[in-house]
């Protein structure tokens, strides 16, 4: 059972990441994979959405019930159905004390249910996570400026610490 763990630092204010993330909707314009999204379900703290990943001759297609807390500035996922035994995503956002910017937690934690795609999947998994956390950067640099109307501006780091346990 793969956990990957990063935290990172942005320019952007926590709310402006936290609603990033949450606009499931619009993932296939930005997000590396994802060919595909469907909010089944929303309201102002839940939804379920189905994502379709497409990575070299892998498609699969996936439903998720996401569940978030605007005034905590946290998302917490489930796998509903498909190719996995188990798929968990943790997200935290705060910001900086300096106001320059804020730190994004995020949790993922999965098993595929086919040994085969899980020897596939698993060592790619790392990277394609920090890819994952940089185009969400590079979408919020797109939507809110280089500032990302934080107090100023800050590079932007990552601090990746993956364990995987069988």
């Amino acid at each position: 059972m793969p956990v990957v763990e990063q935290t990172r630092v942005v320019q952007f204010r926590a709310e402006q990441m936290f609603d990033l993330v949450t606009d499931v909707k619009h993932y296939p314009e930005f997000l590396p994979w994802c060919v595909a999204a469907r909010i089944r379900e929303q309201s102002d703290a839940h939804m379920i959405a189905d994502l379709v990943i497409g990575f070299q001759v892998i498609r699969e297609r996936f439903t998720s019930d996401v569940r978030f807390d605007r005034a905590a500035l946290r998302i917490d996922t489930a796998l509903v159905d498909g190719p996995f035994r188990h798929l968990t995503n943790k997200w935290r956002f705060r910001d900086l004390p300096d106001g320059k910017g804020c730190e994004i937690e995020v949790h993922v934690d999965f098993a595929f249910r086919s040994a085969l795609l899980q020897r596939l999947i698993e060592p790619l998994f790392e990277e394609a996570q920090k890819q994952m956390i940089g185009a969400f950067e590079k979408r919020a640099r797109a939507l809110y400026g280089a500032a990302g109307g934080a107090a100023g501006s800050s590079a932007s780091s990552t601090s990746p610490k993956a364990s995987a346990t069988v």
